[in-house]
């Protein structure tokens, strides 16, 4: 049935994507506010708190099931007040109810399906729960039955109360801790490294057995040690840390998880192989693994990774960028199959329809010649090329992986590998020509502050790395956006979300965190002391606003950020996306490498000992926090340029500077149209000073810096 025909819940009217999804839904959904609360209270009713997000393909699933069945929506309108929450929006509240639900269970996922007191206490919860009853699982209406008569039983009441007290207060104890005057294990990057050593997937790269996930902050973690290892030897711990990292990047870019045709990395893989993905794209694991890829092309020089590198950063200019500038958030794993018309079949969307491939489609656009090199490289079957498929998307479709290296490829055709090369490439753009033309996937376009500035961090590194202005332009063009659009200068205030012209949620720790750290990437790419200037500005207002000074660590919240949540909580680990401390801390030590002061130095190391402390029997859980341990305790190395920007002495000068993977490197840039701004911020710049009116470089290592320079080889040979 079209929404046309259908009516209109209260969700209708609010703009976040997922809860719009369901704004057709026979149930009474509320948005998360009072007016649901308040009806809890005055009908003593539990809550139904349902938690996703628009590209969440089980919350799809869940959705169709159950959500628009009008029999389950009357016994849960009738039962329950029903709230509808994006993950995306409040990460806050999902941090707290998928806490509580793994307690209970051991895990948790999306669609999050939480039960309330109306005092919002948890007291059962479940993620995806089937219309009937199946394989040892509960059925979603038994389970609605089940809670609603315990609800109206005084004696069976009074259990589930007792369940959410002890909840909450698990909840607390794990989301909010007290200060730790112990040292810091010297032993924990060791540990560390051997817990990730231990889980290491020796034949595919990864840290997990089925579903694999990208990860980000484990590859930052042994790229730093390796680093700060500093040694060639093939039997140093340091090079395993490389390897691990190289082989993972490697094993996932050769996968069916990164997306051959257009670029872009899918969610996770659903075998160990990462051939068979999820098919959805999230910004947040794109920005990321962009600067994964340009780290291992700075450490290798390997033209893999780059390519790789350029892929990722081109799929979001094309397909996830405003026309105004910001980022949109992901695009849906689920699309409409392009034979569902001719064969007068169903507009029902199937995961991955819009990435996978019959041979004879392929076939159909490319010759002879070129569709046999294509299909063997890309592990091509007549029969479809996908083993693990349990619920039959995928019959005789084919996902496209590098089941061969170009040197196998040009061996069995009997071409040069330089052949062979361009031939797969223009086989690539006529395909994707094609693709394009297919219906696509959902697209999530709300501009969530945080992952924007991610992705602000990615494509300035990309710039400097791979020195392609289109990128610097799409930085610039985002971070002017959220200046536009999600700050108030005059209050300093920060907002989370905006879509469709409005500006919705007040920004939290992370919208700060990945914010700053975007603004100082990109000052280091386009030398606008604006951006540092925005940056120092954001990082005494996240302090003052998140940092909790009696015991270190930042809350992820402001304080009274929701007055029906009197809960303040932290993260003490590292995610698909890192913790908010911890790029809070690298962050501040960066800062205070270009303000040349100490300001944040207790911030760090308080923040650094209560966090460490609580994960030093797990300290692979929080690899991002490490990576700012291994950088506070290097020697910083600054890099001071006098010069024009626009001459090519400078441009020389950085071409060689940013060759170099140097974890915690700030790079400065003086010329005389901002000397003055900069020294009224920073007076220590008064010093810098060109040698015979050519772009000079003054390099510095910890408390000491080398004689100023102007020949670019110098500043290679001391960043060596």
């Amino acid at each position: 049935m079209s929404e046309s025909k259908l009516k209109a819940n209260r969700l209708v009217h609010e703009k976040s994507p997922y809860l719009l999804q369901h704004a057709y839904n026979p149930v009474d959904w509320y948005p998360w506010g009072d007016e649901a609360v308040e009806k809890s209270k005055a009908e003593n009713k539990p809550i139904l708190l349902s938690i996703g997000y628009s590209t969440c393909h089980w919350c799809h699933v869940m959705e169709k099931e159950s959500f628009m069945d009008p029999n389950v929506a009357d016994l849960m309108n009738h039962n329950f007040v029903c709230i509808k929450l994006d993950r995306e929006e409040r990460p806050d509240l999902d941090r707290i109810y998928i806490t509580a639900v793994s307690a209970l269970t051991g895990s948790a996922g999306w669609p999050l399906n939480v039960f309330l007191t109306p005092e919002l206490k948890p007291f059962y919860g479940g993620t995806y729960f089937p219309p009937l009853a199946q394989s040892g699982m509960l059925s979603w209406i038994d389970l609605l039955k089940l809670i609603s008569e315990a609800w109206n039983d005084p004696s069976k009441k009074k259990k589930l109360l007792s369940s959410g007290q002890e909840l909450s207060r698990i909840i607390t104890n794990h989301l909010s801790w007290s200060s730790s005057q112990d040292p810091i294990d010297t032993n924990l990057l060791d540990n560390a490294l051997n817990n990730f050593s231990t889980r290491f997937d020796n034949n595919s790269g990864g840290f997990s057995p089925s579903p694999k996930f990208p990860s980000p902050s484990i590859q930052n973690f042994l790229y730093a040690y390796y680093y700060a290892k500093n040694t060639d030897k093939k039997d140093n711990a340091g090079h395993t840390a490389l390897e691990m990292a190289n082989a993972t990047l490697r094993a996932m870019a050769t996968g069916g998880i990164y997306d051959q045709l257009g670029g872009g990395f899918h969610r996770y893989s659903t075998d160990a192989k990462w051939h068979v993905p999820h098919f959805e794209k999230m910004l947040y694991d794109n920005a990321q693994l962009l600067e994964n890829y340009l780290d291992a092309f700075l450490i290798t020089r390997d033209t893999f990774f780059e390519n790789i590198a350029r892929e990722t950063a081109d799929y979001v200019l094309r397909d996830m960028t405003h026309p105004d500038g910001g980022f949109y958030s992901a695009e849906d794993a689920d699309s409409i199959p392009t034979d569902s018309g001719k064969t007068g079949g169903h507009k029902k969307k199937i995961e991955g329809a819009f990435y996978v491939w019959e041979q004879e489609e392929i076939h159909a656009v490319l010759d002879l010649e070129r569709g046999e090199i294509f299909s063997y490289h890309y592990g091509v079957q007549p029969q479809g090329n996908v083993e693990y498929d349990p619920h039959g998307d995928f019959t005789g479709k084919n996902i496209l992986f590098a089941a061969h290296s170009l040197d196998e490829t040009a061996d069995k055709f009997s071409r040069s590998k330089k052949d062979i090369f361009q031939m797969l490439k223009e086989s690539r753009i006529k395909l994707l020509q094609v693709r394009d033309a297919r219906p696509r996937p959902h697209l999530d376009d709300k501009i969530l502050t945080s992952w924007n500035g991610l992705m602000i961090s990615a494509l300035s590194r990309a710039y400097q790395v791979l020195e392609d202005e289109r990128y610097l332009t799409a930085a610039g063009n985002a971070a002017k956006f959220i200046q536009k659009y999600l700050y108030h200068s005059e209050t300093k205030l920060l907002y989370r979300r905006w879509r469709n012209g409005e500006r919705k949620i007040i920004g939290m720790a992370s919208d700060y965190a990945f914010l700053i750290q975007g603004l100082i990437d990109l000052y280091e790419a386009d030398f606008d002391p604006g951006w540092l200037e925005w940056s120092l500005e954001l990082m005494d207002e996240q302090i003052k606003l998140f940092y909790d000074t009696e015991n270190g660590g930042f809350f992820m919240t402001r304080k009274g950020h929701d007055k029906k949540i009197d809960l303040r909580v932290k993260e003490d680990t590292d995610s698909v996306i890192p913790s908010s401390g911890s790029v809070a801390v690298l962050n501040a030590l960066r800062l205070e490498r270009f303000a040349d002061t100490e300001k944040y130095s207790t911030v760090v190391e308080q923040t650094l000992k209560s966090v460490l402390s609580r994960i030093n029997s797990q300290p692979d859980s929080a690899p991002e926090l490490l990576v700012a341990l291994i950088i506070s305790r290097l020697k910083p190395v600054r890099v001071i340029l006098d010069g024009d920007r626009n001459t090519e002495d400078t441009r020389s000068m950085l071409r060689t500077v940013n060759s170099f993977f140097i974890p915690g490197k700030t790079v400065m840039l003086v010329d005389n149209t901002i000397r003055s701004r900069l020294v009224r911020k920073l007076p220590f710049i008064s010093s810098v000073k060109k040698i015979d009116n050519k772009t000079t470089a003054y390099v510095c290592m910890d408390k000491s810096c080398k004689p100023p320079v102007t020949d670019p080889e110098m500043v290679r040979s001391f960043l060596n």
